[in-house]
């Protein structure tokens, strides 16, 4: 070989092996499992959008294998396997029932979870400031929020005095939502009438005995399993003309008359940020678990009209969202 065509070969060569290694990493498609409740449109839009801002398209250079337990938590320990025997490079976990089934598959894949209600009580994170470990997120441990949901029920409906309050009895989150429940019953003089669930089976004998009672409203608190039937809650609430609370907008959209707390939508798209963090090179024990940050009223003035309710003038104004 001749000075003249060595000289020619070295530039090339030289550019040649960044090149290669930056078209690797570019070129590079990410797996990410998402372990949820049941299929959501509206959040799996909010959290495609979070990705999308940040550069992440599905297809592209991200793909997303959704894994649905339809509130059954039984189901959540095989989807959870299944998405590690795909060598998910990241999983996301809707709440804490999919962020424990997460955890007890693998404790290397990096795990994010978007609403989880406790994650230091459920010993996902050691704190909320170094998660440690391979689990981080949102959490939303907001109990008092309960409370709140009561109190602004009676608000917009002054002459109730007995409420039935759905819940989830297997879930402990759910029974420290309870406790906050019977305190401000106890302080605006209602009675409770408790409608336990343990699992989606139980729904029919709780509309039962609640048709029974005959309370005058109903306060649903949300958890996967009642999330997972909010348009059957829904559908009682109104065929029974109960005045009904909700925890989530998503139980509003579906026919019922009003709710307070967490916006869900925020939430699946602010942990979009994480996935971004982390496949970029952070470790999940070293990002802060984050607590929500919007919160909203919103009523449906449709269903009010239906249960022939007129929402005081004091509360309309403090709704967020006012469905016509």
């Amino acid at each position: 070989m001749d000075r003249r065509t060595f000289l020619a070969m070295v530039p090339g060569s030289l550019l040649a092996a960044p090149i290669a290694v930056e078209a690797q990493a570019v070129g590079k498609i990410w797996r990410v499992g998402v372990l949820g409740n049941s299929p959501s449109p509206h959040l799996d839009d909010a959290f495609r959008k979070g990705l999308r801002d940040l550069g992440w398209i599905d297809g592209q250079n991200i793909v997303l294998e959704y894994r649905y337990s339809e509130g059954r938590p039984e189901r959540l320990p095989s989807l959870a396997a299944d998405l590690v025997r795909l060598n998910a490079d990241l999983i996301v976990a809707w709440a804490a029932p999919e962020a424990g089934a997460a955890e007890r598959a693998t404790r290397t894949i990096p795990i994010v979870f978007l609403v989880h209600g406790d994650p230091v009580g459920g010993g996902q994170v050691a704190n909320l400031a170094r998660p440690a470990g391979n689990m981080t997120g949102l959490g939303q441990m907001l109990p008092e929020l309960a409370a709140k949901q009561l109190e602004l029920l009676r608000q917009a409906v002054p002459n109730i005095s007995r409420v039935a309050v759905l819940w989830n009895a297997a879930s402990r989150i759910k029974r420290l939502d309870m406790g906050e429940v019977q305190r401000a019953a106890r302080a605006l003089g209602v009675t409770l009438q408790s409608r336990e669930v343990y699992g989606l089976d139980d729904f029919d004998g709780v509309f039962a005995a609640t048709k029974r009672e005959r309370p005058d409203a109903l306060q649903t608190l949300v958890d996967p399993v009642t999330f997972a039937k909010r348009h059957l809650i829904a559908e009682f609430a109104a065929r029974e003309r109960l005045p009904a609370m909700y925890a989530v907008r998503e139980f509003v959209e579906s026919g019922g008359l009003m709710s307070y707390g967490v916006d869900l939508r925020d939430l699946f798209r602010r942990g979009a940020s994480y996935v971004d963090k982390i496949l970029k090179g952070a470790k999940p024990g070293d990002l802060p678990v984050e607590q929500p940050t919007k919160f909203e009223l919103v009523i449906n003035l449709k269903t009010a009209r239906a249960l022939g309710l007129t929402i005081p003038p004091s509360v309309l104004a403090r709704a967020d969202q006012v469905i016509e």
